[in-house]
Order: structure tokens, then sequence, then C-alpha cells
């Protein structure tokens, strides 16, 4: 339990925030406030939401210059707000970045981590999942979506779980072999399945980059559990 519990923090403060409300408060809200629901639930709008939106996106076109850089800087803007745990902002933000540029495949990393908050790990896979049919090849997209699996094998103890957690983690390596969050996962995966070849060679590889996310906890344990 000592390992699981240190290697869940890991991950956990990654994708997750304080939520002021239940996610049965969420749901019960979302059903009549559309921008709480990704996409605005797919709504037709009123001319005056339309007005809105294009009001909102003629300003940040202004200060970004193109749609997609006002897309990911409205991005940027929700995982703030998502970090104070401000999630009903944090998701109009989200929003308001798919109007700007609806192929925006970081969107949908924005409304799985709502999700994730929330335990939904169905609807999170659902809208990571979505973002890389948009952009295979993202990274962060890959990474967040182990951290489900790893969640998974957490609650579980399959080790199919975490084997596919593995799986994403070498192909978003792959893509981007200088992040450190996908490091130090790898090298949690590999303590799991008790490899400790693989899990001292990415706990290395990420300190070399400076070691922002290695916990002390995890650091003990990989000691401990790993001797070398």
């Amino acid at each position: 339990m000592k390992l699981l519990g240190s290697i869940l923090l890991l991950f956990i403060c990654s994708l997750t925030s304080a939520q002021q409300m239940s996610y049965d408060e969420w749901t019960t809200e979302a059903k009549s406030i559309i921008r709480m629901q990704p996409k605005y639930g797919n709504a037709t709008k009123t001319k005056e939401q339309l007005e809105a939106d294009r009001k909102l996106t003629a300003s940040y076109l202004e200060q970004a210059g193109s749609p997609r850089a006002a897309s990911d800087l409205l991005v940027s803007l929700g995982f703030d707000y998502f970090n104070k745990g401000e999630l009903k902002t944090a998701m109009s933000r989200f929003n308001q970045a798919w109007i700007l540029d609806p192929k925006n495949e970081n969107v949908f990393r924005g409304f799985g981590a709502i999700y994730f908050t929330f335990k939904d790990y169905p609807k999170t896979i659902q809208q990571y999942d979505e973002g890389l049919n948009l952009n295979p090849e993202s990274s962060v997209l890959l990474t967040d979506k182990a951290t489900v699996y790893m969640t998974y094998f957490q609650n579980s103890g399959t080790m199919a779980d975490l084997d596919k957690a593995i799986s994403l983690l070498l192909t978003s390596h792959n893509i981007d072999s200088k992040s450190p969050n996908t490091l130090i996962k790898l090298s949690g995966c590999y303590l799991l399945k008790g490899d400790c070849p693989n899990a001292w060679k990415f706990y290395d590889l990420c300190q070399k980059l400076g070691g922002k996310t290695i916990t002390p906890a995890y650091t003990e344990s990989i000691r401990q559990f790993c001797k070398k």
C-alpha cells in the first residue's frame, strides 16, 4: 500500500483540482448551463449568445493574432482557473478556446481534466480520444490518458491497465523524450511492475532534466523497493 500510495502522488496532483462542488451538483447544473458542458453540449445558441461569441472571438484574435494562438491562450487561462479549483470558469475558458479553434486538441485536454477531477474516467478518456483524433502525436494527451489507466490500476490491480499505461507512456516518450511528467510516470509504472532497471532508467532521465516532478515520497519508494 505504501508503494501504491507514493506512486499515486506522481500524477494525481497534475490532473486534479480541489473541486468546490460534487459531481452530482455539477451534472445537475450543467443540464441547464451549457458552458459547463464540453462544446457547450452542442446546443443551439440564442442570438445573444452568438453575438457574445463573436465579440469574444474578435477580442482574443486582436490579442493573440490568430485563432490557434487565441485558443491556446484561453486553454492556458482555463488551466490557471482549474489549478485554483474554479472549475466552472475553467470549463468556460476551455469552451471559449474551442470556439476559436475547434481543432485545437489541447481544448480536449482541458475538458478531460475536469472529468478526471470528478473521477468520471470513461468521460475523461472520451475527451482525450477526441483530442487524439485531431492530433495523434500529442504527447501530453497520451501521457494524460496513460494517467487514467494508472488510476484504473490503482483501483483494480489489473495488470492489463498498467500495461496499457506503459504502452501509452512509451508512445508519448517516443514523441517527446524530454517530458519530466512522462519520464517519472514511466518510472513509477515500471516500479509497480517490479521492473527495477527500467524504473531507475526513467528516474535517472527525469533527474537529468531537473527532477521537478520527482517527489521525496517516490524517491524513498524506489530506493526501498529497487535498491541499486
